[in-house]
């Protein structure tokens, strides 16, 4: 009787467990709730349509909203701030770029730091810069501009989407290395093509995506193109190495969390992102804005972030550059 009676309460404790298993699961799935993925730049530009085609896959994937929340300002650091102090649940992530591995890299002081606040989740893809200049420059290739340049020291204007930006760092880069020096106009994000239309600026080192409507419009000339071999939108456009060794600079987004976001979170959204980019169609979504995907793990993220920040940090320090 003693043996039926422990074998009942068993069978009931067991039971009990079972029945709690699907509630446990639940209270442990990942995202619970919308997810909020907020991208710097503003609503219409090339990181937000880059959230926004990533946000729909890992919804659709994961089944809940991804909510894109568009934080503008000074190159991206609005959003990179609110982000590293947000809870670390995994329900608020942000649209990286390669502006924060610049962050990482510059002395100054800001809100936060890039490198110890933000863990990396997934690179998405990886986009050439191009060297464009105003119609009017007298200058239809690298060597013509950089002969342009030297006749006229500091008299032409280098335009940029803000001081630290990525676009600022390439051209810098390339007055180094082709031995010129360009005055730096910065603007505010996208306003520098108003800069570069209305002939206030002669040369930017502009993303593919926005600049390549302006470009095949004929409002622009493109010269080079930053990464080590051609863009396959711009396939006439030869790379800015050609012309001076060892120049390569290459943009990149992907998906970052606050530093103590759980495992399961950062594998989950990794493992969703790298299916969106097996997928042909999500890969010519990214073909048609200029990229190549970037799959890979959070430590392969890691490790770009970290060579990037390296490089960066030679051309700020040689440059001099401070943020404003």
């Amino acid at each position: 009787m003693a043996s039926f009676h422990r074998r009942s309460m068993l069978l009931s404790s067991g039971a009990a467990v079972l029945c709690g298993l699907p509630q446990a699961a639940r209270a442990q799935a990942y995202p619970s709730r919308p997810v909020h993925l907020v991208e710097g730049y503003g609503a219409g530009g090339a990181p937000d349509v880059i959230a926004r085609l990533i946000g729909q896959r890992l919804g659709e994937k994961l089944g809940k909203p991804f909510v894109i929340d568009n934080k503008p300002g000074a190159t991206g650091r609005i959003a990179a701030e609110f982000v590293a102090k947000s809870p670390p649940d995994g329900h608020t992530l942000l649209l990286a770029n390669i502006n924060n591995a610049i962050d990482a890299a510059m002395k100054d002081k800001l809100g936060y730091d890039f490198a110890r606040d933000i863990e990396p989740v997934a690179a998405i893809h990886v986009v050439p810069l191009v060297m464009e200049v105003h119609p009017a420059v007298a200058a239809t290739n690298v060597a013509e501009f950089v002969a342009l340049a030297k006749q006229q020291p500091g008299k032409i204007n280098m335009g940029s989407a803000g001081t630290g930006s990525v676009t600022h760092i390439a051209g810098e880069l390339f007055q180094l290395l082709a031995g010129v020096s360009l005055y730096h106009i910065p603007y505010r994000g996208s306003q520098i093509f108003q800069g570069l239309l209305g002939g206030q600026v002669q040369v930017y080192f502009g993303p593919v995506a926005s600049s390549l409507p302006l470009i095949n419009a004929g409002k622009f000339r493109a010269l080079a193109v930053t990464t080590a071999t051609r863009s396959h939108v711009l396939p006439e456009v030869p790379p800015l190495g050609d012309h001076l060794a060892g120049y390569e600079l290459s943009s990149w987004y992907g998906i970052g969390a606050p530093k103590g976001t759980p495992a399961v979170a950062i594998e989950t959204i990794n493992r969703a992102v790298n299916d969106a980019l097996a997928d042909p169609a999500f890969k010519a979504q990214l073909n048609d804005l200029g990229g190549t995907p970037l799959p890979g793990s959070p430590a392969d993220f890691g490790r770009l972030i970290a060579a990037d920040s390296k490089k960066m940090a030679k051309v700020i320090e040689v440059a001099n550059i401070n943020l404003e």
